[in-house]
Parts: structure tokens; sequence; C-alpha cells
């Protein structure tokens, strides 16, 4: 029966194709009653062949299945080498947070569409763009990327197999992507540093990368540019440059271990002594041991490096011992405000606000001309200023404050408890509306936001405005805010904001009683910034406190991502 069915459905195609069976094709033998299978009518079963196909149909051309052309041993090597990419090891992502999973997804993807042609190589080995883009994927390190995850050639190959230079494509295509991704701020989530920064990088996309760098006139620059463009960036890594050159060959590290006091033994006490040319051991005694002789002058290196002159050998005495420990850590916070330049928009605007938090200074730009500069007054550690970028959209002259309710919470409502007309005294109006208490202080010379409000409607709602508390200003350090940015001659400010037609008379006559909203002529980008260090106008290289811990953390995961 099977092999009747068999028959049938063969000539049902031939038919169904136009064709006529052959008549090779014969009636299978019946079963017999002992092999249990009921035989059917032959013709119910399987027709007569020429039943079967159309009369007067002329004979059709044999119909072959059309198969793609073979691959070049080049594609061919570049597939393979794709395939290879789920079996590469990496500790972490060499994009650090990015995904890089969905980045070799990607890459995958990019090769397919187009048939897995190579981008950097020929038969020949690294055509120019490949070159290009080489030479600038071996210079990553002067931007602070790390590519050591990939293996890419220190030198063009003279001659290769299409095997090898098929993985080098691949290979390239990666580190082009890991780059860009590094280089537009994929290494590290800001909001992972602290939830009060909600910058937003613009991370490159991988296909796009290879796009545009594959396509550029100069591939290497095309690459180079996926890094800030800002003056403060650029300066930035111009000083590293200048670090790095200037720091002597560091020698050899000695080794960790526990603190070593008089007395004590240990195997690193001869390097410590050849490294600070103090005095040998007394004949036959144990070379390991910390004697008083290696201990003075072990206080004497300590006292010139601004350590504890304790004479013990301290584990962060071993770490100046072992060399560039002052420029390293200068060289770890370069680098971080380096990363943090990435988080800021790569066109922050010609006309533009720019605060530096660490450095309680305001900046009103022309592209890179200074217009106006002012000091500024910040968030205390426990209230922090946030980390973002707005458009300044109006002014408010006498401004209404209107108190948040964690101040009130955390500062009103426990005076009051003592005293319930303690509000009220100050001059603040105060409202119940079900269980919230709402309080407003009216404009007038003591109110909290002083004659004059900067808008820039955000999450954080956060502004900056004048104060009451104008001494201030003059304390060198100035975090005493809730988190609102205090701004000092803010008249002076806004009338450069507002423009022509505009004076600090005019703006002065509007000063009453009353809350009054006067639109900005075009919005202005305000930047609020976070730079430990930077570079000012006379070439010099400044360093700030770190007074929210945020460059620390960023060079702890730099580190970190670094190590692993």
């Amino acid at each position: 029966m099977t092999a009747l069915f068999r028959s049938s459905c063969a000539a049902a195609l031939l038919a169904a194709l136009g064709l006529a069976a052959p008549a090779a094709i014969a009636d299978p033998a019946p079963a017999t009653a002992a092999q249990g299978v009921v035989s059917a009518p032959v013709d119910a079963v399987n027709p007569p062949a020429e039943a079967s196909a159309p009369p007067s149909s002329p004979a059709s051309p044999e119909i072959s299945p059309q198969l793609p052309p073979p691959l070049s041993p080049m594609s061919a090597a570049i597939q393979s080498a794709l395939g290879a990419m789920d079996g590469k090891a990496f500790k972490t992502s060499p994009i650090g947070a990015g995904d890089w999973r969905a980045a070799s997804e990607a890459i995958r993807r990019f090769y397919e569409a187009r048939d897995h042609a190579p981008l950097w190589v020929d038969e020949s080995g690294l055509t120019p763009a490949g070159s290009s883009a080489l030479r600038r994927l071996l210079r990553a390190d002067e931007d602070g990327l790390d590519l050591s995850a990939f293996a890419l050639p220190k030198e063009p190959p003279t001659a290769a197999t299409p095997e090898r230079l098929g993985e080098m494509d691949v290979v390239l295509s990666e580190a082009v992507v890991a780059y860009a991704m590094q280089a537009s701020g994929a290494r590290i989530a800001p909001t992972r540093i602290s939830p009060l920064i909600t910058q937003r990088p613009t991370v490159a996309e991988p296909a796009a990368a290879l796009t545009s760098v594959s396509a550029a006139a100069d591939p290497g620059a095309a690459l180079e540019a996926f890094n800030p463009p800002q003056r403060g960036y650029l300066d930035l890594r111009d000083q590293l440059s200048r670090l790095r050159a200037e720091t002597p060959a560091r020698p050899a590290p000695i080794p960790s271990g526990p603190s070593l006091g008089l007395g004590m033994a240990d195997p690193r006490v001869p390097m410590v002594r050849e490294r600070l040319g103090a005095p040998q051991p007394a004949e036959g005694k144990d070379p390991q041991v910390y004697d008083l002789r290696l201990a003075v002058a072990v206080a004497a290196f300590q006292r010139s490096h601004g350590l504890p002159a304790t004479g013990a050998l301290t584990p962060g005495t071993v770490e100046a011992l072992s060399g560039g420990a002052a420029s390293s850590r200068r060289e770890a916070r370069i680098l971080a405000n380096m990363e943090m330049w990435r988080w800021e928009p790569h066109a922050m605007g010609e006309e533009r606000i720019e605060i530096n938090i660490p450095d309680y200074s305001l900046r009103l730009m022309d592209g890179d001309t200074l217009v106006h500069e002012a000091r500024v007054i910040v968030g205390k550690p426990d209230t922090p200023t946030p980390v973002f970028s707005n458009e300044m959209r109006y002014i408010l002259v006498n401004p209404i404050w209107r108190v948040p309710d964690s101040i009130i919470k955390k500062e009103m409502e426990p005076k009051l408890a003592e005293d319930p007309d303690y509000l009220t005294r100050r001059g603040y109006e105060v409202t119940q509306v079900g269980d919230r208490l709402i309080v407003k202080q009216p404009p007038g010379e003591a109110n909290a936001l002083g004659r004059i409000l900067f808008m820039f409607p955000n999450e954080h709602a956060v502004y900056l405005h004048d104060t009451p508390l104008r001494s201030l200003f003059a304390s060198e350090r100035r975090a005493f805010s809730h988190g609102c940015v205090r701004v000092e001659q803010p008249m002076r400010l806004a009338q450069l904001v507002m423009g022509s037609g505009w004076t600090v008379g005019r703006l002065k006559a509007l000063i009453g009683k009353s809350e009054r909203t006067v639109l900005l002529p075009h919005t202005i980008p305000i930047h609020l910034e976070y730079f430990t260090e930077f570079v000012d106008d006379s070439g010099a290289l400044q360093d700030r406190e770190d007074i929210y811990g945020i460059t620390r953390r960023v060079a702890g995961t730099i580190a970190q991502i670094s190590q692993d």
C-alpha cells in the first residue's frame, strides 16, 4: 500500500508540473491476505500514466533549484571568523556597561548584509582604509580607551592567507565598534555613579560606526571624532600626554604585604633597602630583617613624599616606593574627568551657560570665548547639586519660593512642633491641603531665592537664583545649598541672557511685590557639570576638591574595568 501511495504521489506531482509519468513506473505486486493487507483497485490508487498528462501538452524542461554562488575564500574566512565570535571569552564586556553581545550581533548582521565582503583588507593585506583605522586603534590609549581585549596587529602583515586576512578584518571591525562605543560614553552608565547624574550620553550604534568610518576619506580621523570635541576634553587629553611623557620609567613594583616594623623579617626588605640606597646590615645579620638603619631611611622617604614619617613600611609607603604613585593618582583623576566629558552633549550650543560644581563657578560662553564669569554656591554633600543639561527659558523677577516637601519635612516640621507660629512669624504663608503642608515665601528682600530666578524646568526641580545671603560668596568652599545654584551678580547675568534692549536698570524697575515672568528672546543651553580636573585660560591644569566623591567613583570604575 505504501509503495502504491508513493507511486501515485509521484504521478500526481508530475501531472501538476505538466510532465508525463515515465513508463517505467509500474503497478506494485498485490499484497496477499497472509500479509494482512487488502488490495485496492489499481485505478483508484495508481491510474495509468497516460491519463495523468494533459493531451497535446508539450514536454516541459527540467527544473533545477537556484543555488547561491559560492563565497570567495576571503568571504568564507570572514563568515567563519564571525561564527567564532561567540566562542570568545571576555571576563567583562569590552565596552564596560555597554551590551557587547548586542554589538557583536550587529556586526554579524552588518557583514551578512554585504555578503561577507571585507571592510579593511583585500587579497594583498590591509587597504589604505584599514591602515588608517588601525593606526588610530593602536593609539586608543591617548584618549584613555582600552582595546586590550582585541588582538590587533602591531603593523600591517606583508603576506597572509585568506583565513588570516578574514580574521583580521573581523577583529578590526570589532575594535572599531568598541572604540566608537567607548569614546561616545558606553563604558560607564552615569546613573550607576550617582542617581543625580542624569546626563544621557549618545552612544554610537555599531552598524552606523562601521558605515561612517569605513566610508570616510580618513577612517582614523573619523574614528577619533567619536571622542568629545569640546576644548575642555582636548585640553585634558593634552595634559594626560604631557604627564605621561614627564613621568620617569617606573621601577619594578615592590610586592604588597603586611606592614613591617623593627625586628620583623620579610623577603621584601632587601628590595626596599636597595630602592632607598640604605646601608647594608652588619656582617652576620639576616638581610631580610627590618633594622633601625632601614627604618631611618624609610622615615626620610616618607617625609619627602608627604606620608606619615613613622619609619614603618606601610602599604602606602610600598605604593610610593613602587614609583609614580602621585602621578598615577593624577593620571587616574584626569582619565576620570575625560570620561565625564563623554557624558556631555557633543553640541553644547554656541551661546551657553556652564556651571562647574566643584569649581563653584558659572561661565557664560560664546563658542570658546568667555563672555561672563561668576561665583556660585552649590549643594551640600548631603543635598548635592545634580549633574544634567537643559535649556534656560525664562526668568522670574520677585519669585515666590514654594518650599519643597523635603525641606518642609526635614527642617520646618520639627520647628513647628516646638513653635506652631514659627513660620508665620517669619513671613511664610502656610496652608494645609489634606495631610500635606504647603509653605510659600512671598517676594521680598528675605526671600530665599532673592530677587531673580532663572528657570530651566527639569526633573530635579533645581534652578539658578539670587540669594539674600551674599556674604557666603566670599567663602572659598561654597557648598551650602539644598541643591539649587545661587549665583553672584544675578542682575548682570539676567541682562546678558535677555540680550539687547535690557539693562540692569530696566530689570531693577521690575522689582516689587508681585512675581513677574520674563521670557528669554531665545532659549540658552545650560550645563551643570562636575569637573575636578580642568585646564584654565592660562593653560594650567587645575585640581578641585571632589566634594561629592564622583571623580573617585569614576576612577575606581575605570580601574576595575581595566583589571577585569
